[in-house]
């Protein structure tokens, strides 16, 4: 698990996993709020480590895990008591069948104690073997990259996930993650239509709203739909004025 400033989320997360694990690595880039003392009372090992990018922090924990099986879980992320079970019943025996699982992700919002029937979820590979696969390095996209020939399975839990504080700590987190994005999209080399300024809020309100069903989340679900509409535009908004400010420091303007 990587964190910072979760003291308020971390502790239910940890609890839902101690009896799955002997070995609960917990890396912190700098918490100011007591994550590190509640992480270490709760039996996790806490590792101090710089933030470099989700994709290398990940690949940092890694290395610091004792066994061959690695299980990935963020500090707003919790396995439920069937899905942990379902997890303890594929080490008995001869042990899992798959080289890596994929496991769906729902998110919960504020208000709500469970996902919703329709809530938008991923299955990304969260559970797997340390030499079959490893945390991409990408700063922004937090990845298991499979070896050739690696072998995939899906569990029928789900992991709770407890994305969103409030509105207004969303819309921080999303600003600041435009900020790694555009930085991103820049070490790529890729480049972005100004006619995007116009499509992207419209566009990616009708992805949250319709595509990702927050329309059956009622008024909450709207506003967390223009939450993710404005961060998709300010992605695209920021990356154009930093090739426009990049231009200008050429021409000797500041």
């Amino acid at each position: 698990m990587i964190c910072k400033n979760e003291a308020d989320r971390i502790g239910r997360t940890l609890e839902a996993v101690r009896g799955l694990s002997d070995d609960i690595v917990v890396v912190d880039s700098g918490s100011t709020d007591g994550t590190q003392a509640l992480a270490a009372r709760l039996g996790a090992r806490v590792v101090e480590h710089p933030f470099e990018g989700y994709g290398p922090q990940k690949r940092h924990a890694e290395t610091l895990c004792r066994h061959p099986w690695l299980l990935n879980i963020d500090a707003d992320e919790v396995i439920p008591p069937d899905l942990a079970q379902e997890i303890r019943a594929l080490f008995d025996g001869s042990g899992p069948a798959a080289d890596a699982y994929r496991i769906r992700i729902a998110e919960i919002f504020p208000g709500e104690g469970a996902p919703h029937r329709f809530a938008y979820a991923l299955t990304p590979v969260r559970l797997y073997r340390r030499d079959k696969g490893a945390y991409s390095q990408s700063p922004v996209w937090d990845r298991v990259e499979l070896v050739p020939g690696a072998t995939v399975a899906k569990l029928r839990g789900t992991i709770h996930h407890f994305s969103v504080r409030s509105l207004g700590d969303q819309m921080t987190k999303l600003n600041a993650y435009t900020d790694a994005l555009v930085a991103d999209m820049a070490a790529r080399g890729d480049g972005v239509s100004v006619l995007r300024l116009v499509l992207e809020f419209p566009a990616n309100f009708l992805k949250a709203y319709i595509g990702r069903r927050h329309i059956l989340r009622g008024a909450y679900g709207f506003m967390t739909a223009m939450n993710f509409a404005f961060y998709r535009y300010l992605r695209v908004a920021k990356h154009i004025e930093a090739k426009r400010l990049a231009k200008a420091r050429e021409r000797g303007f500041r």
